[in-house]
């Protein structure tokens, strides 16, 4: 696995594996060739699926400005490699190739190109298996971010100090904004109502609504195109960092509390993006909420005095209950149903952690067998349920609210 430094991110939303990762190409290859002319890059697969509506093409024209760039767009065109493609080509004065490279987006803002693409890139761990951390560090009777620490570096506390603090301040954003998002659906934002009901509620219900304002607020900024931290991606933001925020309210807890929290999360999370895959254009929103459901829950379950089995149970239930979830954009932007599932992925996350909590910690799925699991059913989903924005509530809710008038509404 590779550090958290590359699993917790942080840049601008709406999509890791859309935005981020075809701007880092983007820059890349800009920084490459700066003889060019001018450029041209074709989005093939997923990415040219639902670009538009992810702002890769306004990100890839803002990488390579003041050159001009001519984006192409291949949405039926799925390169082997991986479903996030995208080729880029320096061009000289007279239009005449000079060079190209072909990079793939693999989700979370990380790129690879044909030479790196299988390879397991920059390992800082030395197990590749739940199994084999959970024997490790009940030898070694250590506590998993102890396990981080060990493996990182004391240094990575400083880092997740500013991934902490990023998280914070996005909540913080998407609380105090109101208005539409932008695109084409005109969604209301609705994390400061949310809050605002929150804290009219009964007490038993001020909790989750809380819950819910926090995670709506981080999903909100990414959806329009704020900075917010990718855990795992940009499409699942909210639901870490909104059941942090809670259980530190709630439980008084100091900030490095949370941060230890964060580091156990990071292991489930890497694992994922190790052994199966956190993009929605590979194995469906399974892949991104799920997986965010799956670090909260471990994070949370530790905050909640839960041992490292227990840990384990929470993150496998939050991943397992979550098989099958497609990718379904409405019109490509990263709102319906992304922004919803972000709220109440933090809720089930809470539940796993106290069911988790309840038991003996033996479970019968284990977190490796439910990665194995959700990379065979992304494999064996339609691609039109992979984040192309032609399956699903994409397909009905845009024949509804669009084609049916013929007019964007």
């Amino acid at each position: 696995m590779e550090s958290l430094r590359e699993l917790y991110k942080i840049g601008m939303g709406p999509s890791s594996s859309h935005t981020m990762g075809p701007r880092k190409a983007a820059d890349a290859f800009q920084r490459a060739n700066p003889a060019a002319a001018s450029f041209k890059v074709v989005l093939y697969g997923s990415l040219a699926a639902t670009g538009k509506g992810h702002l890769t093409d306004f990100t890839i024209k803002e990488a390579f400005y003041p050159k001009p760039v001519t984006i192409e767009w291949e949405p039926l065109i799925f390169l082997p490699q991986h479903p996030n493609a995208l080729k880029l080509q320096a061009l000289d004065k007279a239009g005449d190739l000079i060079t190209e490279k072909t990079v793939y987006s693999i989700g979370g803002g990380a790129i690879r190109d044909d030479e790196t693409i299988g390879q397991k890139m920059n390992s800082v761990y030395p197990h590749s298996s739940l199994a084999a951390i959970l024997e490790y560090t009940s030898q070694k009777r250590m506590l998993l971010w102890e396990y981080v620490e060990e493996n990182e570096g004391s240094g990575i506390w400083e880092y997740l100090e500013t991934v902490w603090k990023t998280m914070q301040n996005t909540i913080h954003r998407g609380l105090t904004k109101r208005g539409v998002l932008p695109g084409s659906l005109n969604l209301e934002r609705k994390a400061r109502r949310y809050l605002y009901k929150a804290e009219n509620s009964p007490r038993y219900l001020r909790r989750i609504n809380n819950l819910f304002s926090y995670a709506l607020a981080c999903a909100e900024e990414n959806a329009s195109g704020g900075i917010v931290v990718t855990a795992p991606t940009c499409g699942s933001c909210g639901v870490v960092p909104a059941v942090c925020r809670l259980i530190q309210e709630v439980c008084e807890f100091e900030d490095s509390t949370i941060i230890h929290a964060l580091a156990t999360a990071s292991l489930f999370g890497n694992m994922a993006k190790a052994n199966a895959s956190i993009s929605g254009a590979e194995v469906g929103c399974q892949g991104e909420v799920g997986v965010a459901c799956a670090m909260a829950a471990a994070a949370a379950c530790q905050l909640e005095g839960g041992d490292n089995r227990r840990i384990a149970y929470a993150a496998e239930m939050g991943l397992e209950h979550h098989l099958g979830l497609t990718c379904d954009p409405v019109d490509g932007l990263v709102q319906i149903p992304c922004i919803e599932r972000n709220a109440l992925a933090a809720s089930r996350a809470l539940d796993c952690a106290t069911y988790a909590l309840m038991s003996d910690g033996d479970n019968r799925v284990s977190y490796d067998d439910i990665l194995a699991t959700m990379m065979q059913t992304g494999r064996d989903m339609n691609n039109d349920y992979r984040e192309t924005a032609r399956g699903g509530l994409a397909r009905f809710l845009k024949k509804k609210y669009i084609d049916s008038k013929g007019e964007e509404k």
